[in-house]
């Protein structure tokens, strides 16, 4: 196969960058931050993009005449231009799975933060206060539910059942899924609502999805329900979110994701003491750039011709 042109609008460190040239040394890299200035020529010309897909638009697709991979680095794929890369039969790829490890760590110290107090105890260390009359959960007998069990959710759920708790899924089709003690097709999701102690989100945004949750969707949910959204924002919206927490329809939201982001500084979400707000970090980790690009090296050699199938290939009549 002859050189193939590479470009990335990823700046990796220069360890990593070093590494992936040196295993496919006979084509050509250029990385930079984003898409702009004199690389955009370069972006112009290249037979395979590596971006987070959130920086390209149709006119962009017209341009690169050459283009026939678009390797995204995360997960969320719903920012590319579907049309213009679906007229052109492009390639598309994401990084699907790269985020399940920082993200059932990151849900599973949430609910072990909520369960075992810590907030509280922390204010009451301020305070200076030797109170043992505040009360604490297990995780242990409690059920959760996910909504989205995919890699993610599926690491979720094994860590869930590690301590000891009875897990519930919901899939597109339903279908059994390993460590999920039950299994609900997307379209009975409502039904182990009121049966959930920790009810979680993984779902991507996608017209399905969008809005799904809507307020008769807390009223069925216990009062100490724990809602923990590292998903997408759009699952809800915000003013019905806001509503449901100030009718204290359930105990508590965890939110790593929200409808607008950045949250505006004015949203009463902020101030609400049954809401904990995170920056949209679930999936920060050092390690994710490494695993994104050892996925990449993966469907790469696939590509120039290895044996072998491609990872996370996205249907692009299906956008996922």
């Amino acid at each position: 196969m002859s050189l193939v042109k590479i470009v990335s609008s990823i700046l990796p460190p220069e360890d990593l960058q070093e590494q992936v040239r040196q295993l496919f040394p006979d084509d050509e890299f250029t990385f930079n931050k984003g898409l702009k200035g004199e690389f955009y020529n370069e972006f112009i010309g290249a037979e395979i993009f590596i971006t987070y897909g959130e920086d390209l638009s149709a006119e962009d697709i017209e341009k690169a005449k050459n283009l026939k991979w678009i390797s995204v680095m995360s997960a969320g794929v719903e920012k590319l231009p579907f049309e213009a890369i679906q007229a052109r039969n492009i390639l598309v790829t994401n990084a699907r799975g790269v985020h399940q490890i920082p993200m059932a760590e990151y849900t599973l110290g949430l609910m072990l933060r909520h369960a075992k107090r810590f907030d509280r105890f922390l204010f009451e260390q301020k305070e200076r206060n030797w109170n043992r009359r505040i009360e604490t959960e297990e995780l242990h007998g409690a059920t959760v539910l996910v909504l989205g069990a995919g890699a993610i959710g599926g690491e979720i759920a094994k860590r869930c059942q590690l301590f000891g708790m009875y897990t519930i899924g919901v899939n597109t089709s339903g279908k059994k899924a390993e460590y999920f003690n039950e299994m609900y097709r997307l379209d009975q999701w409502e039904k182990p609502l009121p049966q959930a102690d920790y009810i979680i989100s993984v779902l991507p945004s996608l017209e399905s999805t969008t809005h799904l949750l809507q307020k008769k969707h807390f009223e069925l949910m216990k009062e100490s329900a724990v809602f923990i959204n590292i998903g997408r924002g759009s699952l809800v919206a915000t003013e019905v979110l806001i509503q449901a927490l100030q009718d204290q329809d359930i105990g508590h939201a965890y939110l790593d994701v929200v409808e607008q982001e950045p949250l505006p500084k004015d949203n009463p979400l902020w101030t609400m003491g049954n809401v904990t707000i995170t920056p949209h970090i679930s999936g920060k980790s050092k390690r994710y750039l490494p695993r994104a690009f050892d996925i990449f090296s993966h469907n790469f050699h696939i590509y120039k011709g290895v044996p072998g199938e491609m990872k996370n290939v996205i249907q692009l009549d299906r956008r996922y």
